[in-house]
């Protein structure tokens, strides 16, 4: 694993625990260019009462105005969590050089729904920092229950 994916990827799971903190699902982003970090998210569905209100739709937003403009070409996303269908949309709309995320999501994620969602320049790696990322969702879902 690159250590500049970890490097991220620790920034992302603290912005899932930020969400977790306000009894959201916990999931976190932050995007990336040139080594900067231009934008994070976690997610706000319950707080915003807004379906759309993701993790990932939050730090692209944030990217988006912090670059003056909507493609993400130079930047990666690192996510904590496979993304939905609504945001691999929102990853290829934006034209998202590289996509990061941790663990996977077999019950909805993009990969099981539309797995060629993505741009098709869109660089995917999986896999970082998983087992912490699974285990947030895990304890998060069983306390629910």
């Amino acid at each position: 694993m690159d250590n500049t994916d970890e490097k991220y990827m620790r920034m992302a799971l603290a912005e899932a625990k930020v969400a977790l903190a306000m009894d959201e699902i916990p999931i976190g982003c932050v995007v990336v260019c040139d080594d900067r970090v231009i934008g994070r998210g976690h997610n706000l569905t319950e707080r915003l009462q807004d379906v759309t209100a993701h993790a990932e739709m939050q730090a692209i937003t944030a990217a988006e105005e912090t670059l003056g403009g909507k493609y993400l070409d130079r930047c990666t996303l690192y996510v904590t969590v496979e993304p939905c269908v609504m945001c691999a949309g929102a990853i290829a709309w934006s034209q998202m050089g590289r996509l990061v995320y941790g663990a996977a999501d077999d019950k909805r994620g993009f990969r099981k729904y539309a797995p060629e969602a993505l741009h098709p320049k869109t660089i995917v790696e999986q896999g970082v920092l998983a087992d912490e990322a699974a285990r947030l969702m895990k304890d998060f879902f069983k306390k629910k229950r």
